[in-house]
């Protein structure tokens, strides 16, 4: 029998690793921005095309490599950071991993310029596939510069899984904003297609985290500091009032790594316990510091699971740490002492002799008598005011039964009448349904301001308003997109509305489709939009909730087929501008919407799922009476 096992050849070995580290562009940003952090950069640039298909960019001013370190630093298992086993228990830094930029250097072509500091000339070496095709001095800056080209490239099956630009551009915002938050000491550039999305100057982690999603963050904040001898905690979480339904900002780190951990997100949920309505989650930025031996990195290719030694002890002090932040802010509200219209304080000058203020009164002054005179206040009888108060009395009665007048016996004069009515005898009709159908028939009834019901050939139908209304918009909104016909309504006067650079780079993947649903958005610079126009129909409602729902469902991971992005704006639109429970309608309107609604292609649910009408036929109504 002949040997079966064989030894993989070092580029199909590389193209293996690369499926473990590098899954999509973002990845790839990843390392790279890790490993200039690692090199002591202070100011790194990123420039990417085509949300990272085309080109990937990153230029730091860190320490920079030497013509070999150059070579070495594309061979497998690579690195500047381990020695020996026993390293990957105590590590401080970030990409330690050998594989990286082996592993980038499979999947694409590659240009490196770098020079060490102090050095007069640098190195440039050009690869593609794992081959090295040129390497030679050139004169460039101090650091690196790394270029990325046509990524999985060789690998046509990879390159044809990856998302849509705006998905894949959402996940490199993802991860920048990771990196960006937990490094405030470092300078970013984020370019995109020529566009900058990002440009943060160094700064403190709460102007950090104001730079990155906008400047209404700054009054959400409530600081978080505890240390012990397990851990350190400091950062910020969100106040109560600031949580969102859906996309809240929620950031765990460790030793300077993002991390997921569901359990220690759990101690902070806890915490805001009957403080937050059901379905709403707080926002928060928490930095752990540990020791690196009491955790692990390594239980995850993509390193952001983390196994921690200690994590009972630590989810009592996250909880501990969080209600007392919170309980501060219930307690003694914080004071933005950078406000631009602060009241001024006035210094205290320790020698100036501080006067007690003078003050005069007239102690003759009587504010029950007219200063000066002797007039005595006019005296008035109130009891004219009832004179006459009994005597005339009337008892009102309705006007279908008779009235007679008579003498009141108790009257005090016998001319003053007092009307009485007349007692009938009331009569029952023999047939009320007869009688119930003379009056306006009502078609449909409301329960609750929540359904609406109404009887069918075979029952009883029940129909909630809401869902029942978001069918219908849903449909509209689509017809709307397809035809390019949406119909605006002009507002008098404007609403700004301002996102964060994410939110801003989405909104404009999205904004044709935005404006063919109705909405006319001005761009007014740093991120801002002038709501100038609605969808006919959405008059009275919220335009700038409605924008950022439909903005923040654009941003959510997996939404990178067109037909589907455009289903999912015209459905937030839809539940946004549907009518809510609670709102009592008319007969009309009850009929209105239950004939939109059964003139749709899918009456029954709504285009998420959901049960809009239930039907009971007189067969399980008549089982109820038996």
């Amino acid at each position: 029998m002949s040997d079966i096992i064989k030894l993989l050849p070092d580029a199909v070995a590389n193209q293996i690793a690369a499926g473990e580290v590098i899954q999509r562009p973002a990845s790839v940003i990843k390392e790279l921005v890790e490993n200039a952090i690692d090199a002591g950069a202070t100011h790194i640039q990123i420039i990417i095309k085509d949300a990272g298909r085309t080109l990937i960019q990153v230029i730091d001013n860190g320490k920079g490599m030497s013509c070999t370190d150059a070579r070495m630093a594309f061979e497998r298992h690579a690195t500047s950071k381990i020695r020996k086993a026993d390293d990957l228990f105590a590590l401080s830094t970030m990409g330690f991993r050998g594989e990286a930029l082996a592993s980038i250097a499979a999947i694409a072509q590659i240009e490196l310029k770098t020079r060490c500091t102090g050095e007069e000339m640098g190195t440039s070496i050009v690869l593609s596939g794992s081959k090295i095709e040129s390497q030679e001095p050139v004169s460039c800056p101090e650091g690196s510069n790394f270029a990325v080209k046509n990524i999985f490239f060789n690998v046509p099956a990879r390159r044809k899984f990856l998302k849509s630009n705006q998905t894949e551009l959402s996940n490199i915002l993802s991860e920048f904003e990771r990196i960006a938050l937990v490094n405030p000491q470092v300078a970013f550039e984020l370019r995109h297609n020529e566009v900058e999305l990002f440009n943060l100057p160094k700064s403190n982690l709460r102007q950090r985290i104001v730079s990155l999603f906008g400047k209404t963050m700054n009054q959400q904040l409530l600081a978080v500091e505890v240390e012990t001898s397990l851990v350190s905690i400091s950062g910020y979480v969100g106040r109560p009032e600031s949580a969102r339904k859906r996309n809240a900002l929620q950031y765990l780190f460790v030793n300077g790594r993002y991390m997921r951990h569901p359990y220690f997100h759990k101690a902070v949920l806890q915490s805001y316990e009957q403080l937050l309505p059901i379905g709403e989650m707080p926002n928060y930025f928490l930095y752990f510091k540990v020791d690196p031996a009491t955790i692990d990195v390594n239980i995850h290719p993509t390193k952001t699971e983390i196994k921690f030694e200690n994590e009972q002890p630590i989810w009592q002090i996250i909880a501990a740490a969080v209600r007392e932040s919170l309980g501060k802010f219930n307690a003694v509200p914080s004071i933005d002492f950078d406000m631009t219209d602060a009241p001024d304080i006035p210094v205290i000058n320790q020698k100036k002799e501080v006067l007690v203020p003078n003050s005069s009164y007239n102690t003759a002054y009587n504010p029950f008598r007219e200063a000066g005179t002797s007039k005595k206040r006019p005296e008035f009888q109130w009891s004219d005011l009832y004179e006459g108060f009994e005597k005339s009395k009337e008892i009102v009665v309705p006007d279908d039964q008779e009235i007679v007048v008579s003498k009141a016996t108790s009257a005090p004069n016998d001319s003053v009448p007092v009307f009485q009515p007349v007692q009938q005898q009331m009569t029952i009709p023999e047939n009320i349904p007869s009688k119930m159908n003379m009056q306006s028939a009502v078609s449909y009834f409301q329960i609750k301001g929540r359904y609406i019901v109404s009887t069918i050939k075979s029952g009883i139908m029940f129909i909630d308003q809401h869902r029942a209304h978001v069918r219908v918009l849903f449909d509209r909104y689509m017809t709307y997109i397809v035809n390019k016909q949406g119909v605006s309504q002009r507002v008098l006067f404007p609403q700004m509305v301002q996102f964060s650079a994410a939110q801003a780079a989405l909104l404009t993947e999205v904004l044709e489709d935005i404006s063919w649903l109705g909405f006319d958005l001005s761009d007014m610079g740093k991120n801002t939009y002038a709501i100038n126009a609605i969808p006919a129909g959405t008059e009275g409602m919220d335009a700038v909730s409605m924008i950022r729902k439909m903005v923040e469902t654009a941003g959510e991971k997996g939404r990178d087929v067109k037909t589907d992005q455009q289903e999912q704006l015209a459905l937030a639109l839809a539940e946004a501008a549907a009518t809510p429970y609670g709102e009592v309608l008319s007969n009309e309107e009850m009929e209105r919407l239950v004939d939109d609604l059964l003139v749709c292609t899918t009456p029954n649910y709504t285009p998420d799922g959901k049960v809009t009408l239930s039907v009971m036929t007189s067969e399980e109504l008549d089982k109820r009476f038996k």
